[in-house]
């Protein structure tokens, strides 16, 4: 899987990682959120799908990355919330996984769901952050879920 960073290009998750961290150790006094979220967009043609990772240098701005994916369209919003909310998982197992190879396996990674208390998605909240919490990550919906709802929507059009 590539992902795209917008200011250095396509790189592999391995090559995401060391960047990070080369990220993080430029400023250690400050404190980090490693954040991850998917988002989806139908079209005629199929669903595309984006998840993003950004590393939040907590008020000192942040670096992303983005993979982006077509797959079959998926009219059923159930299961386009459900399939996004499982890339996410997929993805920050993927990057914990690469985190202990590079001696960094103490950093927790918050996903965000594209969900909320308002709106289409309300039936769907408990249901997302019981399978997210369950798999061992912190989870966090609208309005406070900017890595799915403003990132990777960002790259869904």
């Amino acid at each position: 899987m590539m992902f795209i960073s917008p200011s250095k290009g396509q790189m592999s998750l391995d090559e995401l990682v060391v960047d990070l961290l080369e990220y993080i150790s430029e400023d250690l006094t400050r404190t980090y959120k490693l954040i991850v979220g998917s988002d989806s967009h139908a079209r005629e043609t199929g669903t595309c799908f984006v998840s993003a990772i950004i590393i939040h240098r907590v008020g000192k701005g942040a670096r992303y990355f983005y993979t982006r994916q077509m797959d079959r369209r998926i009219t059923s919003l159930r299961q386009r919330i459900f399939y996004e909310a499982s890339l996410s998982l997929a993805l920050a197992d993927d990057l914990m996984e690469c985190l202990k190879k590079h001696g960094s396996e103490d950093m927790k990674v918050e996903i965000h769901v594209d969900v909320g208390t308002h709106g289409a998605t309300k039936e769907l909240v408990k249901e997302i952050i019981g399978m997210i919490v369950g798999s061992g990550f912190d989870v966090y919906i609208k309005p406070d879920a900017c890595a799915a709802s403003t990132v990777a929507d960002r790259y869904t059009r």
